[in-house]
């Protein structure tokens, strides 16, 4: 059993690590590609805005993947699905694509499920209110997020002068700051979600203290993985969607507000924040900053942002069936 979850937590590290080498662009793609601050000043503030939403708040998404997909998932279960999720991501990081790991993470939780059902008849593993309200939240985030960095564009012209960089600048770290808030409270639960009722159970502790200890053990992965692989995904979201300013920096980060808002409603209302793909918000808000500034869609990569759409259509179901085969495997195995 110790093994296994030694095994597990290991894969936890790798997803961590794969997380933030792919979506540290979240956060500070607009900063660079606006000329605003260079690689390592960003990671920075990306560090600290992180490690600030995860320890305030990722315990909203953290409840909602360890215990509100399937009640109970055992420590094959959980391994089968970090590793199904942590394949395709770095699959997509290698080629430079800002995948989704929540889709990716999700896909594999739900795939347990499906293999629960499967091989053992319990029929009522997936919990499907919880996982519509998630599809829903996967589908209205990148409009939102188009919306809302169109407006905050608009806001920031008429808030500061043509050239105000003294002014803009700040409001852009800020901004990124606030990005990166919201993927430590919305993401970190990719990681280690599913660990919960393992390493609770297990070593005995309460669950509060179980999504504290591992919520601080994925951040240090993360940001790990930000700095040693995060450049190349980075640069996609920087200079190959649209083109970016000072200005358009500011708005192209309204991802946060988004992202914020999903984690924090639903779990006021229901008790489970919605793990949403901050990949999708970000490149939503990317998008939205790009069409309010050069007031028309020929400003983006369309044939890149349809290839990344496309990516992240396939996401779930090629987790699910991943987690599904590996589960099966394992569980033989064992």
């Amino acid at each position: 059993m110790l093994g296994l979850i030694i095994a597990g937590l290991a894969v936890s590290a790798l997803i961590a690590f794969s997380m933030g080498a792919n979506d540290l662009a979240n956060s500070i793609a607009p900063l660079i590609g606006s000329g605003i601050s260079r690689f390592k000043q960003a990671l920075i503030v990306f560090s600290i805005g992180l490690l600030a939403g995860a320890m305030a708040q990722g315990y909203m998404v953290i409840k909602t993947l360890g215990k509100g997909i399937v009640s109970d998932v055992d420590v094959v279960g959980a391994l089968s699905a970090s590793l199904a999720a942590f394949i395709w991501v770095m699959l997509a990081t290698v080629k430079g694509i800002p995948i989704s790991t929540t889709h990716s993470i999700t896909g594999g939780v739900i795939g347990i499920g499906i293999a629960y059902t499967l091989l053992y008849g319990k029929a009522t593993s997936l919990n499907l209110g919880i996982v519509s309200r998630i599809v829903l939240s996967w589908v209205t985030s990148p409009p939102l997020s188009i919306a809302l960095a169109a407006l905050l564009y608009y806001l920031t012209k008429r808030i500061f002068s043509q050239g105000d960089n003294g002014r803009i600048i700040p409001a852009a770290v800020a901004m990124a700051f606030f990005v990166a808030y919201s993927f430590g409270a919305n993401d970190v639960a990719n990681a280690v979600g599913v660990y919960i009722s393992v390493t609770s159970k297990f070593f005995g502790l309460p669950d509060s203290d179980a999504m504290r200890l591992l919520t601080a053990f994925a951040v240090l992965f993360i940001c790990l993985g930000g700095a040693v692989a995060g450049k190349r995904v980075v640069e996609t979201l920087a200079y190959r969607v649209t083109r970016l300013d000072p200005s358009t920096s500011v708005a192209a980060n309204a991802d946060a507000i988004a992202v914020w808002l999903y984690t924090t409603i639903p779990f006021l209302l229901f008790g489970y924040g919605l793990p949403i793909s901050t990949s999708y918000a970000a490149v939503g808000a990317i998008i939205g900053a790009g069409i309010a500034k050069h007031k028309r869609l020929r400003a983006l990569n369309l044939r890149l942002v349809l290839f990344i759409m496309f990516a992240w259509v396939i996401t779930v179901p090629v987790t699910a069936s991943l987690a599904i085969a590996i589960y099966t495997l394992l569980s033989y195995i064992l």
